[in-house]
């Protein structure tokens, strides 16, 4: 028994010690490995400290290098254009001169322009007032006659207001342009001084003559607006005052009935809808004024001779009420004519 145990116990020590033969190259392996890997990083942060090393130094020389040059440059530079502005400084005179004189040459054709233009519109404006004139003197209004001539010669007063005006700009333009040469800051204030006061005087002229105008203008419509209105109300009394209501049912050719016999359809509208919710028929008669939604244009009739009634004129317009069909002055909203049961 004790030689098996020895041979047994003998047996696993020759087991482990060739385990451990075994284990020991691969941990040699490994620790050879781990310092070659920490010799890599060592000589890579090396180098890359060397490369560095030599960036920062060439970038320093050629900073070093550059810096001079271009402080020649800008030096150059600066020198040049100190060279062309003084050249343009011995130039500016006869620029100055030549601006002056290309100012007051457009001065002048705009101020012709104006002229003309100014002068085209007067003698329209003058031909259309006489012939105004002429008419409202043919009518025997001698006032709004008067008015009209008085409103051609205020246009013809501002066309060459204004004219004048373009011609004392572009001169003061031309002025401060010559003017510009000076070296004397005291005189060219003055000047700037002078120019906006007679700025101002101007702007001041200007909106007195707006308003003047403006006030002349509302004058004149609303006086043409009253000669209007009364003229169309003459008008519509002289028409309105033609007006018979016995004379054209005395005429055959206005026979409705005769009309209405043999032409059934045409008298049969259909529904009438009131212009009011819950409204009831009320017989209106002669006289009687009528509010203006029920002579609106959905209730005329557009061509009364479809129905054999006469033509209108002025303000009168047919219109259908219900069955009847009324004749209604559309201005005053009174019935001057009606026919009752003139409808199916």
């Amino acid at each position: 028994m004790d030689i098996k145990k020895l041979l047994r116990s003998s047996g696993m020590a020759a087991l482990a010690a060739a385990l451990t033969f075994a284990a020991m190259p691969a941990q040699a392996e490994a620790a050879e490995a781990a310092a070659a890997e920490m010799r890599d990083k060592k000589d890579r942060s090396a180098k890359q400290q060397r490369s560095s090393e030599r960036r920062a130094t060439r970038s320093n020389s050629r900073r070093s290098e550059a810096r001079p040059q271009r402080t020649q440059r800008r030096a150059e530079r600066t020198q040049t254009r100190t060279q062309r502005r003084s050249e343009r400084r011995a130039e500016r005179p006869a620029t100055r001169q030549q601006r002056a004189n290309r100012v007051e040459r457009r001065g002048d054709r705009t101020a012709n322009r104006v002229n003309n233009r100014s002068e085209n519109r007067a003698n329209r404006v003058n031909r259309r007032s006489d012939r105004q004139a002429a008419q409202l003197r043919n009518r025997g209004n001698d006032r709004a006659a008067r008015q009209v001539d008085r409103r051609a010669n205020r246009i013809e007063r501002n066309g060459d207001r204004r004219a004048n005006q373009v011609n004392r700009r572009s001169e003061r333009r031309a002025d401060n342009v010559r003017n510009g040469t000076y070296r004397n800051r005291d005189r060219n204030r003055s000047y700037r001084n002078d120019r906006t006061r007679a700025d101002n005087r101007r702007n001041i002229r200007r909106e007195a003559q707006r308003n003047g105008r403006a006030e002349n203008r509302r004058d004149y419509r609303r006086d043409r607006r009253a000669e209007n209105r009364r003229d169309y109300r003459r008008q519509v009394r002289r028409d309105q005052r033609r007006w018979d209501r016995k004379r054209w049912r005395n005429n055959n050719r206005y026979n409705w009935h005769n009309h209405r016999r043999y032409n059934r359809s045409t008298y049969r509208l259909g529904r009438y809808y009131a212009p009011y919710r819950n409204y009831r028929y009320s017989r209106f008669s002669i006289g009687v004024y009528l509010d203006n939604v029920f002579f609106g244009s959905r209730y005329r009739i557009n061509d009364p001779w479809r129905y054999r009634l006469p033509a209108v004129y002025g303000d009168y317009r047919w219109v259908r009420y219900y069955d009847d069909v009324m004749l209604v002055d559309t201005y005053t909203g009174e019935v001057v004519d009606v026919i009752y049961d003139f409808f199916w």
